[in-house]
């Protein structure tokens, strides 16, 4: 499980224009990197909106915004034209960037389990240094304390 201190994971995106992305190309600069179970749902979508209305304050850190979930490039653009999102959502399919931040898991709604991404949310200094994770996000207030944490990262 990906913890603060550790090197951020070498892996690759796919973003929704299918440009290829790493969290290395984002060396030298602040990143985000959060984790949602899915498009369109009531959370993900909340969440997605107030990383949005903050997406001028994070730029003005230095801090560049990732949203990754498993569904689809087409299902992120219309997620995003949707509710005129200002931020990047990218796209994991095969489950393996969640696998190598550990934000895989079993999950249970309605007494049926299943596998599913966790809410977690990945703030990454200009050396690729993981300096703060959030596990299990509770929406309400998530993107204001993030961007609190980016404000204090040098």
């Amino acid at each position: 499980m990906l913890s603060e201190g550790d090197k951020v994971p070498d892996v690759t995106l796919e973003a929704m224009d299918g440009r290829k992305i790493s969290p290395k190309d984002f060396s030298g600069q602040k990143l985000v990197i959060y984790f949602y179970p899915k498009d369109d749902t009531s959370g993900c979508t909340r969440e997605a909106q107030d990383f949005s209305a903050l997406v001028k304050e994070f730029e003005k850190e230095g801090t560049w915004i990732i949203g990754v979930s498993k569904d689809d490039a087409k299902k992120h653009a219309k997620f995003t034209e949707k509710y005129d999102l200002k931020v990047p959502l990218a796209t994991d399919t095969d489950g393996s960037v969640c696998g190598a931040f550990g934000v895989w898991g079993e999950k249970s709604l309605y007494g049926r389990k299943y596998m599913g991404i966790d809410r977690a949310t990945f703030l990454v200094d200009r050396d690729g240094v993981v300096k703060r994770v959030w596990r299990k996000v509770k929406v309400p207030g998530h993107a204001q304390q993030v961007l609190a944490a980016a404000r204090e990262l040098a």
